[in-house]
């Protein structure tokens, strides 16, 4: 028996390629869940223009200042009304659309003469700022009794579960106008609209954590029986490791859903409540102030259609960015 010779490399062990000397394999790479759920959204058009009118918004709240010394006056300035131009020189003519011109992109406010477009830039940071925050506070509180009532089960669930039932049976409009309604000037060594924006944010936040923890409960207690929890178990992790290694990674999608979806919601409720005139005082600019004073001023509808428009493009951007998000995390519940 004629034996070949013996192999010198370990790659003499391997049977050699199909494919000719010139090609080449490429590598397999994994893809995490992130990237499959960016391949996914950036198939979504509708989405992808929600999410970029949600960072041009953000923007233009961080550089309002630059934009209005760009293309605006300051918010508080006050400039002669062609309304009461009108009234005053009869001859002069009143303008399109409230005063819409190059000097003045969005008109004048009647009876004062401020500039719209720059308390509507102005007004996206009071409102954005407040809708964030209160967002970030009601994930942060809600995800993280979520996911302990998931995990632990027993008496604690049962406690956060109460806990829950307590806050959701709250009125919250009627609470937001009773506590922010009768604040003093100066309390918790803040003042003025800071110590409004404050409990606007505390109110709103604190007392909205329970429909994300209702959520990330139910995530909790799906997840609590897979593999990869039972192995962390085996090895001795206790519930803090598992809660902060194993089970909130995996609840970050949901959890950035629900913000996305929440932030909106907030937007609105700050509006209603500049609008009830219980948020923050004139002359600071926010959306939900300038059409309370538009509803004085019926005939002027520039005066109510420009921050009208501005609360209506931000619901919408960020439903949409957020229905995107959804699809994308969970493609198997896309209808």
């Amino acid at each position: 028996m004629v034996m070949g010779p013996e192999p010198t490399a370990a790659t003499d062990l391997v049977d050699p390629p199909l494919y000719g000397a010139d090609d080449s394999v490429a590598a397999i790479e994994g893809r995490s869940l992130g990237r499959i759920a960016w391949t996914r959204l950036k198939r979504d058009k509708v989405a992808m223009t929600g999410g970029v009118v949600v960072v041009l918004l953000i923007l233009m709240a961080i550089f309002a200042p630059l934009i209005v010394k760009w293309l605006g006056h300051p918010p508080d300035e006050q400039h002669q009304s062609p309304a009461l131009l009108d009234l005053t020189t009869g001859g002069t003519p009143r303008g399109a659309f409230g005063g819409v011109s190059g000097q003045f992109l969005f008109g004048l406010e009647p009876g004062n003469g401020r500039d719209i477009f720059s308390r509507v830039v102005y007004g996206s940071r009071i409102s954005l700022t407040i809708a964030f925050a209160a967002a970030f506070l009601s994930v942060a509180i809600g995800s993280t009794l979520g996911v302990i009532a998931g995990l632990l089960g027993g008496w604690v669930d049962n406690v956060i579960g109460r806990l829950m039932d307590l806050f959701l049976a709250f009125p919250l409009l009627v609470f937001a106008l009773s506590i922010v309604g009768v604040l003093p000037d100066r309390a918790f060594g803040l003042s003025g609209n800071t110590l409004r924006i404050t409990m606007m944010i505390f109110v709103i936040g604190f007392f909205n954590w329970p429909y994300i923890a209702r959520i990330v409960r139910g995530q909790a207690l799906s997840l609590r029986e897979r593999e990869f929890v039972d192995a962390a178990r085996s090895l001795g992790a206790r519930p803090p490791y598992i809660i902060v290694r194993e089970l909130l990674p995996n609840l970050m999608a949901p959890i950035l859903i629900y913000m996305t979806l929440l932030i909106p919601t907030n937007v609105l409720f700050e509006a209603a409540l500049s609008f009830l005139g219980v948020g923050v005082q004139a002359p600071t600019a926010t959306w939900g102030g300038m059409l309370s004073d538009a509803s004085k001023y019926i005939t002027e509808p520039a005066f109510i259609f420009f921050p009208g428009m501005a609360v209506f493009v931000t619901v919408l951007a960020f439903n949409l960015f957020g229905d995107g998000l959804r699809d994308a995390f969970d493609p198997k519940g896309t209808r």
